[in-house]
C-alpha cells in the first residue's frame, strides 16, 4: 500500500519556513521516520542510532532498536500531523509530531528511548527528569550520547539528501497539487530546495536541469 501524504501550507505560517504535514508514515530509527519520501527528523530529542548497542546489568542491549521499535509501534496505521520547525544541513524536514494525540517526541522521551536537547527546545526536559529518575529505557543502562556515538562514526551516520542530485536531464515530473509561483514563494515556505518528485518541484525552477530547483546558490 502505498503512503498517502497531503501537504497543506499555511498562509499565515508561525514563521516564515514554518509547514504542516499530515498522513502516513514509517520509523526509520527512534527520533526519524519517512513520509512518503519526505524524510522527517523529530525536533527537540535524539534517539539512540539504529546499530546503537548500550549495556544494561551486563548485557549487550539494542538500544537503538528498541527506539525504533517504540517509534514504529505509534506510527503503525495513525494518521500523523507534523509542524515544521527547520530544515536540518541534509534537507530533512526538523518538526514536532503527533500521532493518535500523542506528541511522538514527548512519548520517546518518556520512555527513555531518546534524550531531550535543551539547546534547541525545553520542551521535553520534564519528560526526561522523570524518565532519568525511574531509570527508564537507556537510564537503566551504560550508553553514549547518540550526537558522541554518531562523531564516533560518521560514515555510518551521515544521512543521504532525499533525492538524489543528477546532472543528466531529467523528465518532468508528475503534477502535483502543492504550487510555488517561483522560488522566492518556495523559499518563504521552507520548502526550498526542491527535489524532483518532491511537491511543489517545477522543471521551470530548475535553471540548470540537475533535478534540484530553487537552490541556494540560485535563490531568486
Amino acid at each position: 500500500m502505498k503512503w498517502l501524504l497531503v501537504i497543506a501550507l499555511a498562509l499565515t505560517p508561525l514563521s516564515a519556513s514554518a509547514q504542516d504535514i499530515s498522513g502516513s508514515g514509517r520509523a526509520k530509527d527512534g527520533d526519524s521516520l519517512d513520509m512518503a519520501g519526505i524524510a522527517v527528523r523529530l525536533h527537540g530529542i535524539d534517539a539512540p542510532e539504529l546499530d546503537q548497542i548500550c549495556s544494561r546489568q551486563g548485557q549487550s542491549w539494542a538500544c537503538g532498536k528498541e527506539a525504533a521499535a517504540k517509534l514504529a509501534q505509534m506510527l503503525n496505521g495513525a494518521e500523523l500531523r507534523c509542524e515544521q520547525h527547520d530544515v536540518d544541513q541534509y534537507d530533512r524536514i526538523v518538526a514536532s509530531c503527533t500521532a493518535r494525540h500523542v506528541d511522538l517526541g514527548q512519548a520517546m522521551v518518556e520512555a527513555g528511548l531518546a534524550v531531550a536537547l535543551p539547546q534547541f527546545s525545553d520542551r521535553y526536559l520534564g519528560a526526561e527528569a522523570r524518565a532519568k529518575a525511574l531509570k527508564l529505557g537507556i537510564w537503566a543502562s551504560d550508553f553514549q550520547q547518540p550526537a558522541d556515538y554518531r562523531a564516533a562514526n560518521p560514515r555510518t551516520h551521515r544521512p543521504k539528501p532525499q533525492a538524489p542530485v543528477s546532472r543528466r536531464p531529467l523528465a518532468s515530473p508528475a503534477p502535483s497539487s502543492v504550487y510555488y509561483r517561483n522560488c522566492n514563494a518556495a523559499w518563504a515556505s521552507g520548502a526550498a530546495p526542491l527535489y524532483r518528485g518532491q511537491p511543489g518541484y517545477r522543471p521551470e525552477m530548475d535553471g540548470d536541469g540537475d533535478g534540484v530547483a530553487c537552490e541556494p546558490f540560485r535563490r531568486r
